[in-house]
């Protein structure tokens, strides 16, 4: 797997984006992830910075943006194609970034009932921060490391 800065109008990135989301939206029970809905407009404003994985062959399977701060890393999301899940590749962005955040502290929200997303977090040492219901009925969960 090769890691590497990326663009948001990566190729193949907005279609891998809304199929992973697609796959919590599941799990969760709920379809009303922002990620799932944006457009490449909508990807292209974000203020974000971007590290896609690509396997060894070379198409992207994973892609990790942040936005930052003197103070502070936001993980605003990690994508995982849906074909690539359990490699490591989620896990291998988190620690990326966490090795780029330095001692600033890293945030980051899933859903509540994402138990594998819960579960990779609080593996890589992030710790539960309390809960929001952001619209009526979709609870998230903040993490801080």
């Amino acid at each position: 797997m090769r890691i590497t800065e990326i663009s948001p109008g990566q190729a193949g990135l907005l279609e891998m984006q809304h199929a992973a989301y697609a796959v919590e939206a599941e799990i969760i029970g709920d379809d009303r992830i922002p990620p799932l809905h944006e457009t490449l407009d909508d990807l292209l404003a974000l203020p974000l910075a971007w590290l896609g994985a690509f396997d060894d062959e070379g198409p992207l399977v994973g892609a990790v943006a942040w936005a930052q701060t003197s103070d502070e890393v936001d993980l605003d999301r990690l994508i995982v194609h849906p074909g690539a899940h359990r490699r490591g590749i989620g896990r291998t962005l988190v620690k990326e970034v966490v090795a780029r955040a330095g001692a600033r502290r890293i945030v980051v929200s899933t859903g509540r009932d994402n138990v594998p997303a819960r579960a990779l977090y609080e593996g890589l040492g992030f710790t539960p921060q309390g809960e929001a219901e952001p619209v009526p009925g979709l609870w998230i969960v903040h993490y801080a490391s």
